[in-house]
């Protein structure tokens, strides 16, 4: 029984099939999916498609990419519903930096204020966090401590393999892998897993992105978890219904929620 805790089911790739694509996975025991929140517009359609699913919930929050749209009274008006069960995917981005210097130094310091002020956002309601981090481990390490985003917790989504992000560990986050374990090139990641406590592994997807092999090239969606927990089982050297399990109790304590 997996839970994909990350999939963007709202994204447009989905629209002609999202039915089909839930049973898929219903049907190979991906009992329940969390859709992350990253463009404020398409809140809404995850809110929509959590309605309609027992065991599909939503988060809010705003992508490093989507800051300019960050808006926090938004946020907060969806919140409160009863299928929302964590903040993010919020978090720090620089690999699509400005070249300029001075215009570089800008977009960090925007990304940080707006990630510091959904890392509030979470401790405020008491949901925990769904981080996202690209090229820039050191910075984001840096405010989850100062900003005590222990006190909710969370799951550094699609970890990259960052040693010191490892130190997380004790701050009471989690580490979501997805179909870049069965990636040719993710070496880095398959020599940290085994690093990771198996009490805080996860499993998502990033649907329709980042799709496992053999299927790479094509849309991503919740169905592929079972590549992935197949893949992670492989290098722990234990069996899938094992893995499946710590992962099961794993998502359900951080998200509070029996899937």
């Amino acid at each position: 029984m997996i839970i994909d805790t990350h999939c963007h089911l709202n994204d447009k790739r989905f629209e002609k099939d999202l039915d089909e694509v839930i049973q898929r996975a219903f049907d190979a025991d991906v009992k329940g999916m969390i859709i992350p929140g990253a463009d404020p517009a398409e809140l809404p359609g995850a809110v929509e498609i959590a309605e309609k699913y027992d065991n599909i919930y939503f988060a809010v929050g705003v992508h490093p990419y989507d800051k300019e749209d960050f808006d926090l009274s938004f946020l907060e008006k969806h919140i409160t519903h009863p299928k929302c069960i964590a903040v993010g995917e919020c978090g720090l981005d620089y690999y699509r930096l400005p070249d300029d210097a001075e215009e570089k130094e800008a977009d960090k310091a925007a990304q940080k204020a707006i990630f510091r002020e959904q890392i509030a956002l979470a401790k405020k309601y008491g949901k925990p966090l769904i981080i996202h981090i690209r090229d820039a481990s050191k910075d984001s390490l840096d405010i989850l401590i100062k900003e005590n985003a222990r006190e909710v917790g969370g799951v550094l989504h699609c970890y990259n393999a960052s040693p010191i992000l490892l130190e997380l560990d004790r701050h009471g986050f989690y580490y979501g892998i997805g179909g870049v374990i069965t990636f040719k090139n993710a070496k880095k990641l398959v020599e940290i897993l085994p690093q990771i406590p198996k009490e805080k592994l996860l499993i998502e997807t990033d649907a329709p992105y980042l799709t496992p092999h053999p299927h790479r090239g094509e849309r991503n969606e919740p169905f592929y978890t079972t590549l992935v927990a197949e893949k992670m089982a492989e290098i722990l050297q234990m069996e899938r219904t094992e893995l499946e399990e710590i992962v099961l109790a794993n998502t359900q304590k951080l998200f509070n929620r029996f899937f």
